[in-house]
């Protein structure tokens, strides 16, 4: 194809390929990205790849303007090795029957790169051939290393275009006796045939037969030193095994013999020394070159029937072809992601309807959450049934429509579970510790109640009452003034005598009563301050809960302030 029809194509596949990611392949936002950036660094090297021409023919190859126009048909063989006798100026001769393009064997790989990237199309119908005349060669050695050139061309070529291209062997002698030019053709399991000038291909036996006269029988001769000459020299170094290269093993050998050649024949050529070591003759009588003439050609133009031959493919029908073929792929693998989405869709749903039958209705919070994943698909599902499906469930394979009826049925047997009982907090009412200033109770150094403290411990003890469960805590502080010891006890006996006067006042059970003397050790406040050691000097009584205390309290009565407390 031309320039501009592979970068269409690079663009096309590129298109085709963004699409596909975007649309329709199962991939997460990050892998998306990166096969967007792949593409993208795809088709950029790819309109590079094609931006790049050959910087022309090799040098000392004619140009190639001459080619057929597109579309062409016919066998186009490329000719190298020996050709003295090439027609006209330029290095294409086109026939009837084909075209002839004379290449270096030097330059054959590359002569077809720039062939092919001008005229693609002519790929399948190339065929290589190479003439060998023995009587321009005097070296043997250099012979073959042409040989072996062309083979690791002609190699080189069939890698480039993938393409098995026929190799055809064309042995080619002169001389003046040769009343008639000649082509003997020799394919593989087939016997050899003989052509001639405006006359049917026949066998040997009936073109020997077809003249009484001996002139046949000695080029018969001539021919079969030919091939003997071929069967030893050519052919090894174009078969033989070697590791650098493959075999180049000719498809058709073609042995030709004309009146005259247009180049001066060695005397001491390859081909004499050959004909005096296996003949023990200098030469075959009439094997000298005679005049050239005009109407003798190199080409045996009846072999290209016999050829390949293309289908008359444009470049325009070429790039509709690919890019319809790239167009097809896409398609294809469009489909398949279409397959695989709805196929992961069905899997998706159907675990989630399964997930929740399985959980127990009384199982409320996992049912719960079951529920709401069927809730999300349902209104997917809803979703897609009022504005349509995307395109990577599209394409004629979406099946949510038949998943739609099973979710919302499931959804439907959802029973809520009934509410929890509410929480009756009881808050238990405790009395706050009762402090008495220890001064309005007792002397200095005494734990006695003085005089009047009554008063006192009725007002402040309204809230004390004995109840089963719980124990009437009464505890005695001190400052830190005297002896640690003396206040400890001093504490004790004070809270005693507090605890004395409840129990004889209110009745009530010493089992209700748990007497602690804390002395100095539990301070209220600083003890550097006339203040705080006031503050520190103190009785505290508090309700603790226990639960043997004060079970079985002696019913009595007793008046405070005027109000009946019973305990």
């Amino acid at each position: 194809m031309s320039l501009r029809g592979s970068r269409l194509l690079w663009l096309w596949g590129g298109l085709l390929a963004a699409l596909l990611c975007l649309l329709f392949l199962p991939l997460t936002a990050g892998e998306r990205g990166f096969a967007i950036l792949l593409i993208m660094t795809v088709v950029i090297a790819g309109l590079v790849s094609a931006g790049r021409r050959p910087g022309g023919l090799p040098e000392g190859e004619l140009g190639l303007n001459d080619l057929p126009e597109a579309p062409y048909r016919l066998p186009v063989v490329l000719v190298c090795g020996d050709t003295p006798d090439w027609p006209g100026e330029g290095a294409v001769y086109r026939t009837a029957q084909g075209c002839w393009l004379r290449v270096s064997t030097a330059q054959l790989q590359q002569t077809v790169r720039h062939l092919l990237q001008e005229r693609p199309e002519l790929a399948a119908q190339l065929a290589v051939m190479v003439c060998v005349c023995p009587q321009q060669h005097d070296d043997e050695a250099v012979l073959t290393a042409r040989l072996h050139e062309l083979r690791w061309q002609l190699a080189q070529v069939r890698r480039d275009t993938g393409i098995n291209i026929p190799l055809l062997l064309t042995a080619l002698v002169a001389g003046a006796s040769v009343t008639e030019t000649l082509w003997q053709l020799l394919r593989a399991e087939e016997a050899p045939q003989v052509w001639q000038a405006d006359e049917a291909p026949c066998s040997v036996s009936r073109w020997i037969s077809q003249d009484d006269t001996a002139s046949r029988t000695s080029a018969q001769v001539r021919i079969n030193a030919q091939a003997r000459f071929i069967a030893e020299v050519v052919l090894p170094a174009l078969t033989a095994e070697s590791p650098d290269m493959p075999s180049a093993v000719p498809a058709m050998v073609l042995y030709h013999q004309t009146p005259s050649v247009a180049v001066p024949v060695m005397p001491d050529s390859l081909w004499s020394r050959w004909l005096a070591r296996h003949t023990t003759l200098t030469s075959l009588p009439g094997w000298l070159p005679g005049s050239s003439s005009p109407d003798d050609t190199p080409f045996p133009d009846f072999i290209l029937p016999l050829l390949p031959q293309g289908g008359g493919i444009t470049p325009r029908s070429r790039f509709l072809h690919r890019a319809f073929c790239l167009f097809t792929f896409a398609v294809l693998g469009a489909l398949c992601s279409s397959a695989w989405n709805n196929r992961q869709l069905l899997h998706r749903l159907s675990f989630d309807v399964a997930q929740y039958y399985r959980i127990a209705m009384t199982d409320a919070a996992p049912k719960a959450n079951a529920v709401a994943v069927l809730r999300n698909d349902a209104a997917l599902l809803n979703d897609w049934s009022r504005n349509g499906e995307p395109l990577r469930y599209g394409l004629g394979l979406y099946r949510g429509e038949r998943l739609r009826p099973a979710v919302l049925a499931a959804i439907k047997t959802y029973v809520l579970p009934p509410p929890p009982p509410p929480v009756i907090k009881q808050v238990v009412q405790r009395p706050q510790t009762v402090r008495l200033d220890s001064m309005s109770l007792f002397d200095t150094g005494k734990w006695q109640l003085k005089p009047g403290s009554t008063r006192v411990l009725v007002n402040a003890l309204v809230g004390i009452k004995a109840k089963p469960g719980w124990l009437i805590v009464v505890s005695g502080h001190t400052d830190n003034t005297g002896d640690d010891k003396f206040n400890q006890q001093l504490s004790l006996k004070r809270a005693e005598s507090v605890r004395d006067w409840m129990r004889d006042t209110g009745d009530v059970p010493e089992s209700c009563f748990a007497v602690q003397g804390y002395g100095e050790s539990r301070p209220a406040a600083t003890n550097d301050t006339v203040e705080g050691r006031a503050l520190n000097r103190r009785v505290e009584i508090s309700l603790v809960p226990q639960a043997d205390a004060c079970m079985a309290p002696a019913p009595h009565s007793v008046a405070v302030n005027g109000d009946i407390n019973k305990k």
